[in-house]
C-alpha cells in the first residue's frame, strides 16, 4: 500500500504570515484576519526532557530574545525545588533581563520601525529598509546599532554570550558579574542614555506628521495586562499581575501569577497556529465585535507595561511616563504608541541596569540553592519584551516533563493584531486594489506589536507576506504577495 506523508506548514522557517481581508456585498472591508502559518511544537517535544535542561531547551524558541524563555524557564524550575534563590541571583536575573529587553526593543525601533518613520510609509520600498536608513542617517542608525550591542553585551558578560547563554538555572544562576564587567557595562552607559534620549525627542517630534497612523493602527478600546509590583511600579522580572481598562480603571489587581488559568482563557482558532488567550471573567470577544469595551481582549508587552504601572521608579523615565500620558490623556489605547513606549522603556532599562550595578552585593558569588523535586507542577512568569510570559511545568518524581504549557506575549496580542490589521484595511482599502502603501501600513501596523515572526526573519525592511482579498461569496478578488528582501 502506497503512503503520501505530508508536512503542511514547513517549519524552522523564518517567519511566514499571511492576512485575508473579506468584503461585504457593497465591496466594503468588513473584517481580516492575520494568520500565522508556522507550527513548531515546543510544548509537546518537551515532554519526557528533564527539568533541568528547560531553560536551555525552550531558550531556543527565539534567537532575538532567548533570555525571556531562559528566566521564565528557570523561575519556573524555582518553584519547583521549592527554593528562593539568593538574592544577587536574582538581581543578577533582571539585570540579564534589562539587556534583553533593552536590545529587542532597539532592534524593534532602529532596524524594523525607524525605516517607516524617517523614510516615509510610502517611500520606496527598495530604499525602505535599514540600508536607506543607514545612507539618510547615518548617524541614527548608527546610535541604535550601539545601543542594541549594549544590551547584548550585559547578555554576553553575565552569560558567556549573546544569544542563548546557558545561564540561569532552577535555583539562580551559573556564574557569577565580575568586576571587570561590572567596569565594562558602566562605562558605556553615558553613551546609551544619550541615544536613548536622543531618539525619544525625535520620535516625539515625528508625531504631528503621523496623526493618521495614530487614529489608525490598532487605536480602539481594550484590556492592558503585565506585572506591576504590589505598589504598582514597573516591573519586568516578578510581581503581580494587573489589569487595566481603557479608561485606566484597575479592574483585576494583585493576581497571583501561577494562578493565570482562573483569569486567561486561551482559544484556538482554525485559521492560525497562534493562540488567542483573552481576559476569562469577560469572556471571548466575539469575532465580529472585539473591540467592545467589555469584551475580554487584552493587550500586552511595553504599551500594556506604562498604561498599568503607577510609576517607573527612575528620573528620566518617570519624566518621559509623565509626558507620554498628558499626550494620550492617560490611557494611550493606539498601537502606535507601542513605539513610544518602547523608547521610554530602553531609558528604563538603562537607568534600572545603573541603579543594580551601584548595589555592592551584585557581585556576590552566593548564586545558587539547591534542591531536588519537591513540588510536581509550577508556573514561572516574566516580562518578556513583548509582553507577559508565562511556562507551566508538571514534572513526575523525577523532575521528568509530563506536560508544558507555554502562553506567548505575541499570543496574547492576537485578538488584537486582528483587530489592528482590519482597522487599518477599513481605512486605506478603497476597492479591489491593493497599492503598495497600503501593504506597508499592514505590515507596519503589524509591526508595531512587534511579533516575534517578523523580528525573527531579521528582515530588511519588508517581511514576507500574502494577502487576499475576499468577496462576500467567499471568491478571491485579489491577493499580492510580497517576499523578504534581504535577510
Amino acid at each position: 500500500m502506497s503512503k503520501r506523508i505530508v508536512i503542511d506548514p514547513v517549519t524552522r522557517i523564518e517567519g511566514h504570515a499571511k492576512i485575508s481581508i473579506y468584503l461585504d456585498d457593497t465591496g466594503q472591508v468588513s473584517d481580516a484576519r492575520f494568520h500565522v502559518t508556522e507550527f513548531r511544537g515546543f510544548e509537546k517535544f518537551c515532554e519526557g526532557r528533564p527539568l533541568w535542561e528547560m531553560p536551555g531547551i525552550t531558550a531556543r524558541i527565539c534567537g532575538i530574545c532567548p533570555v525571556s524563555h531562559l528566566l521564565a524557564s528557570a523561575k519556573a524550575g524555582d518553584r519547583i525545588l521549592s527554593v528562593t534563590i539568593p538574592p544577587t541571583a536574582t538581581k543578577l536575573r533582571r539585570l540579564m533581563n534589562l539587556g534583553q529587553i533593552l536590545q529587542s526593543h532597539a532592534l524593534s525601533f532602529f532596524h524594523l520601525t525607524a525605516p517607516d518613520l524617517l523614510l516615509g510609509m510610502d517611500s520606496d520600498p527598495q530604499k525602505r529598509n535599514i540600508f536607506g536608513l543607514i545612507a539618510a542617517q547615518p548617524e541614527l542608525a548608527r546610535g541604535g546599532i550601539r545601543l542594541r550591542q549594549f544590551g547584548q553585551e550585559i547578555i554576553e558578560v553575565l552569560g558567556g554570550a549573546k544569544i542563548h547563554p546557558a545561564w540561569a538555572v532552577p535555583g539562580g544562576v551559573r556564574e557569577p558579574l565580575s568586576v571587570e564587567g561590572r567596569t565594562h557595562i558602566q562605562e558605556r552607559i553615558p553613551e546609551a542614555r544619550t541615544i536613548a534620549l536622543d531618539a525619544l525627542d525625535r520620535f516625539k517630534k515625528l508625531l504631528k506628521d503621523y496623526e493618521k497612523e495614530v487614529q489608525t493602527f490598532g487605536n480602539f478600546p481594550s484590556l492592558f495586562m503585565g506585572l506591576v509590583t504590589p505598589d504598582g511600579l514597573w516591573e519586568t522580572y516578578d510581581g503581580y499581575i494587573r489589569f487595566v481598562d481603557s479608561a485606566g480603571n484597575i479592574i483585576a489587581d494583585k493576581l497571583d501569577p501561577a494562578r493565570y488559568q482562573e483569569f486567561i482563557g486561551e482559544a484556538v482558532q482554525p485559521d492560525s497556529y497562534l493562540k488567542s488567550p483573552y481576559y476569562r471573567p469577560l469572556g471571548y470577544p466575539d469575532q465580529h465585535d472585539q473591540c467592545r469595551i467589555d469584551s475580554g481582549m487584552y493587550r500586552v508587552g511595553p504599551l500594556a507595561r506604562l498604561n498599568i504601572c503607577s510609576h517607573i521608579g527612575t528620573t528620566l523615565a518617570d519624566r518621559e511616563l509623565r509626558e507620554f500620558r498628558e499626550l494620550t490623556s492617560g490611557t494611550a489605547k493606539s498601537s502606535f504608541f507601542y513605539h513610544y513606549a518602547r523608547l521610554i522603556e530602553i531609558l528604563a532599562c538603562i537607568e534600572h541596569i545603573e541603579m543594580l550595578l551601584d548595589d555592592p552585593d551584585i557581585l556576590s558569588n552566593r548564586l545558587r540553592s539547591e534542591a531536588g523535586v519537591n513540588q510536581l507542577e509550577a508556573v514561572g512568569v516574566s516580562e518578556a519584551p513583548r509582553g507577559t510570559l508565562f511556562h507551566h511545568y508538571q514534572v513526575d518524581e523525577n523532575g521528568l516533563l509530563q506536560k508544558v504549557n507555554l502562553i506567548i506575549a505575541t499570543g496574547q496580542n492576537n485578538l488584537a493584531m486582528n483587530r489592528t490589521v482590519a482597522q487599518i484595511a477599513r481605512h486605506f482599502i478603497q476597492g479591489t486594489e491593493i497599492p503598495e502603501g497600503m501593504l506597508n501600513r499592514v505590515e507596519a501596523g503589524i509591526r508595531a506589536f512587534d511579533p516575534c515572526l517578523s523580528c525573527s526573519t531579521h528582515a530588511a525592511g519588508q517581511m514576507p507576506l500574502h494577502i487576499q482579498l475576499v468577496a462576500a461569496n467567499g471568491n478571491i478578488v485579489n491577493q499580492v504577495w510580497r517576499e523578504k528582501l534581504g535577510v
